[in-house]
């Protein structure tokens, strides 16, 4: 069955989210793949990966010019639900939450026919529903007792989806609890009109996961004029008074009941943003056509994605597509489609602060084949000093995997102390808690060194069978200066002095990590077994954060990971070995024509050789 352009469509909008969603790119050519262990995962869960950092939340707006007496037409909305069971896997769907007003009426026949609908659901997508002014006596609060909307959407539609965490005595508020980017989430899904018990019983839901971010959902929240600048209604000032303001817990409140949509960001107790939001599409065609709104949690970059569109609209046929249908399909305006930059730890650190890891001794971190591993905290060096302090030449940094490669300090250009420094900075992720800060140079030329001995026997390892090679390093932030083509490590020796005619110089090293004049990260090695350079090419790294890297060589060809993601200009040129010469590997420069260039300027973290290719989740950093 041919497809339409605009299934064509919605099928690249479902790659890209795939995209967003997969482990980092790239296992390594001998890797462990994590992937058959993750596949397991998300099938335990429907296809939703709990452990993935990005995922997202589904808002459903009112939808009760769908359910109105016997002009209702559920089909909008079943296409919707289709369309989340179905892009559960690929966009990652960890819950969707409807906003209120269900129905136009709250008759029994219109909350049944919409309570049929919603079991498209069941068992595929949790979800939790609250009861807006139209799905029962608007005159009421949550005290209101039975209704036809309770009958059918009260604790018991929720009580088997595993995120249903339980509801107020009177029915009409509940909770659920989600796991997603691997920590947990609280949705608060509130009545129409909240009474002060049904207050008192969100609070005590709060008290009771007091390190859970929440997102507060209820019909009346706030109001907007044509401009999208949501404000506080008055429903929603008490909720904010009541609630909201002093529960630092609260990022993101959401309702429906006014149109046009908008919204806004309020400080609340803790000054802190809360992000609140109005959306409703019941004014647009066809009463909104089921339109959904998605909010794509990505930990990663610090952002939500916010999109809003009719899957009933985006599945049809666009030749068979009437104008009003075209002009619905997806909506984005700035109050429909846009990101929120959140900076989670930091918005979440006054309730759930991020408890950093404690550094790993060196046993932990050195698998098999390792014949070189160096980290600056006390357990690597014969006199660590304190941050700032510099270390001195003639300084031993140990080799702690026992093989002898021991580095010794020393000072190039008769550079000053200032060269080389102790730093406590260091990568989350860096098993040693300690760098070296590097304050290479140029003009006048200064830097710093740590080389091995004239004996060592990282010096003449050839690697034929594949190797790793890992630091960090961060970047200075500003960059300043002219650091091109800085090294960040090497092994002395000409590459014209190991036989190799086909490289760009026979002056250059045999093996060396680089950075160019625009921060690209260069790695070139001349194999022990090729007359030849293969060369790596990374993007511009960025600065002022720490950045792990990994070269890995599976006897065959190298690949160089930044952060753990495969790199585009990895060559394919066969690359055995390292052509080393008995010379000392370096440190914090690349050794050219008998002298040594720009030093390294900047942190440099622990590093580590490896005599074998290691998988993404066997780098330093541990699994990502």
């Amino acid at each position: 069955m041919s497809t339409s352009p605009d299934q064509n469509r919605l099928h690249r909008r479902t790659l890209l989210r795939a995209a967003v969603v997969a482990p980092a790119a790239g296992a390594a050519v001998t890797a462990l793949d994590p992937a058959a262990a993750q596949a397991a995962t998300t099938a335990r869960h429907g296809g939703f990966d709990p452990e993935s950092p990005r995922f997202t939340l589904a808002v459903l707006p009112d939808t009760q010019y769908l359910f109105d007496a016997d002009s209702a037409d559920p089909a909008p909305l079943r296409e919707t639900f289709r369309y989340l069971v179905a892009e559960r896997a690929e966009a990652n769907i960890a819950f969707m939450t409807h906003l209120g007003d269900v129905t136009e009426h709250g008759t029994e026949d219109e909350i049944a026919l919409a309570a049929d609908t919603f079991r498209t659901l069941h068992g595929k997508v949790p979800y939790s529903v609250l009861a807006g002014n139209h799905d029962i006596r608007s005159s009421t609060d949550d005290q209101r007792g039975d209704s036809a909307y309770l009958a059918e959407f009260g604790p018991r539609r929720y009580a088997s989806m595993p995120t249903f965490g339980g509801a107020s005595p009177d029915g009409y508020n509940s909770y659920h609890v989600l796991r997603a980017a691997d920590r947990e989430w609280l949705v608060l899904a509130l009545d129409w009109r909240v009474s002060d018990k049904g207050m008192t019983w969100a609070q005590g839901v709060l008290d009771a996961h007091p390190t859970l971010p929440a997102v507060l959902t209820t019909h009346d929240m706030a109001w907007s004029d044509d401009d999208g600048k949501a404000q506080l209604s008055d429903n929603g000032r008490r909720l904010w008074d009541g609630l909201v303001r002093g529960n630092d817990q609260i990022f993101l409140a959401l309702g429906g009941h006014y149109w046009p949509p908008g919204r806004t960001v309020l400080s609340n107790d803790a000054d802190n943003d809360v992000h609140v939001h109005i959306t409703n599409y019941q004014d647009r065609y066809y009463g909104g056509a089921g339109m959904i709104r998605t909010y794509g949690f990505d930990l990663v970059r610090g952002v939500i994605d916010v999109e809003t569109f009719s899957p009933w609209f985006l599945a049809r046929d666009p030749d068979r597509r009437t104008s009003l249908e075209a002009e619905t399909i997806e909506l984005t305006g700035p109050v429909d489609r846009f990101t929120l930059a959140i900076d989670f730890d930091e918005r979440f650190k006054g309730f759930a602060p991020v408890v950093p890891p404690k550094p790993r001794p060196a046993s932990a971190v050195m698998p098999r084949g390792t014949v070189a591993y160096w980290r600056f905290d006390a357990s690597g060096t014969t006199a660590a000093g304190s941050p700032g302090t510099p270390l001195a030449d003639g300084a031993v940094v140990r080799d702690l995997s026992g093989n002898g490669n021991d580095l010794t300090v020393s000072r190039l250009h008769s550079s000053g102390p200032d060269a080389l420094t102790w730093s406590a900075d260091h990568h989350p992720g860096q098993p040693a808690h300690a760098s070296l800060r590097f304050d290479g140079g140029k003009s006048p030329d200064r830097g710093a060194i740590l080389t091995t001995g004239p004996q060592a026997a990282l010096n003449s390892r050839k690697f034929t069978g594949g190797y790793t090679i890992e630091t960090f390093i961060r970047l200075p932030e500003p960059f300043e200066g002219d650091h091109s083509w800085m090294g960040i490590l090497s092994w002395e020796g000409r590459n014209g002095d190991a036989g190799k005619t086909t490289g760009w110089s026979p002056l250059e090293p045999t093996c060396s990590l680089n950075l160019s004049p625009e921060r690209f990260l260069q790695f070139v090695v001349y194999p022990h077994a090729q007359d030849a350079d293969p060369t790596s090419w990374s993007h511009a790294l960025p600065v002022g954060r720490w950045t792990h890297i990994a070269v890995v060589n599976d006897g065959r060809r190298t690949v160089v990971y930044v952060d753990g993601s495969k790199i585009a200009r990895n060559p394919t040129q066969r690359s055995t070995g390292i052509a080393t010469l008995g010379k000392p590997f370096v440190l914090g420069a690349t050794q050219f024509d008998e002298r040594f260039g720009q030093s390294f300027y900047g942190w440099l973290g622990d590093t580590r050789i490896v005599n074998r290719a290691l998988s993404v989740r066997d780098f330093l950093t541990g699994p990502l």
